[in-house]
């Protein structure tokens, strides 16, 4: 073996070093090489855009003075099988059930969407608020939320909708809204506190309060920016947990009031239809599997993130 030192290989004086990229960047790309979490998105995307369309296709035939596919039951009516002109058939009222569950797909996503953003509103003050203020401020905080855990939250909301019952759609919609997302922060506010807690005692927080920086600065500039993917990985996990609660309380007649519908609404009517003699089955398979894959594509999504905001993740 020779005794001399390995040469250096010689560098280009033109060469330019490249930017490192930003945490957000190396997540996006990981969440790209991930194809169910891109799969996942793209059913999303493909049942949003249906849903979409069946609004817009709503609100043309109102705006046109014909009767709506959706709304408009037909005197002496009974369920179609599916054909080329009903290609989902029709209901017990001979109601289009292909409009029908597309506007009730948009109906259920805005539930979710909803749920989830008033659970990121209040999960993160409340986390961000325990954990940053600590001793016995954050354990007063903490046993609230154990309390609000012990409680039977579906009573809760069960409770507030039969309160509002008499109440007009808008108000009854907005009462439903507010009832699950007011309950689906508990788990949200836990994980950010935790976040929150690690965050803390880290060395750029420490800078910041070295250098002068009050509370609310440093919460800003340096703690919910870290929290960015924390936050938006509980967001889709949310957003699905939202749609089977709007979907169990519409199955009970707890839910949407008509002549709306949602998923659940529509799977709760097919089970009334459905008999012995005679069985719908387009009635509970079109919705239902509307649900099924709208779930399973925010399951692949929430995964995705997870693994993509992952600080372990290569």
């Amino acid at each position: 073996m020779s005794d001399r030192q390995a040469i250096p290989p010689p560098t280009c004086p033109f060469a330019v070093a490249r930017p490192a990229l930003s945490p957000l960047r190396l997540a996006m790309r990981r969440f790209r090489r991930n194809r169910l979490a891109l799969a996942g998105l793209v059913i999303l995307a493909a049942v949003a855009a249906a849903s979409l369309a069946g609004a817009a296709w709503d609100r043309i035939e109102a705006a046109a003075g014909r009767p709506q596919p959706y709304r408009t039951p037909l005197p002496g009516a009974h369920p179609q099988s599916p054909s080329l002109y009903h290609p989902f058939g029709t209901d017990t009222l001979g109601r289009d059930m292909l409009a029908r569950t597309l506007v009730g797909g948009g109906v259920s996503l805005g539930v979710g969407l909803a749920a989830a953003v008033i659970s990121i509103i209040i999960g993160t003050f409340w986390g961000v608020t325990s954990g940053y203020a600590g001793r016995g401020f954050d354990t007063v905080m903490m046993r609230i939320v154990d309390v609000l855990y012990g409680l039977p939250y579906i009573l809760l909301v069960i409770l507030l909708l039969v309160l509002f019952a008499e109440q007009t759609t808008a108000v009854r919609m907005v009462v439903l809204f507010m009832a699950i997302g007011a309950v689906s922060w508990l788990t949200m506010a836990r994980v950010v506190r935790g976040q929150v807690l690690a965050l803390r005692e880290s060395e750029f927080v420490q800078a910041a309060r070295a250098v002068g920086a009050g509370p609310g600065r440093i919460i800003r500039r340096e703690v919910l920016p870290n929290l960015a993917g924390t936050i938006l990985v509980c967001a889709t996990l949310t957003v699905p947990l939202a749609i089977l609660q709007e979907s169990f309380l519409s199955f009970l007649g707890l839910g949407v009031p008509p002549p709306l519908a949602s998923w659940g609404t529509l799977a709760s009517d097919a089970i009334e239809a459905l008999n012995p003699v005679q069985t719908y089955w387009w009635l509970l398979v079109f919705p239902c599997t509307f649900l099924g894959v709208t779930l399973l594509g925010l399951n692949f999504v929430g995964d995705g993130l997870r693994d993509a905001f992952d600080p372990r993740a290569r």
